[in-house]
């Protein structure tokens, strides 16, 4: 049979940072661990240092 996925592992405990894990398609889950996930949950701050 074919499966349609976005990254599979099979058995094998960790995975790359840089390669985003998450839903296929329209599953609603979303994509996390790449670039883009982590800058989801990051907020830009200004420090001024007088």
């Amino acid at each position: 049979r074919r499966m349609k996925t976005g990254t599979v592992y099979v058995n094998r405990g960790q995975w790359d940072v840089n390669s985003p894990f998450g839903g296929y398609k329209q599953s609603g889950i979303g994509r996390e661990g790449g670039k883009e996930g982590y800058e989801e949950f990051l907020e830009t701050k200004t420090i001024y240092d007088c």
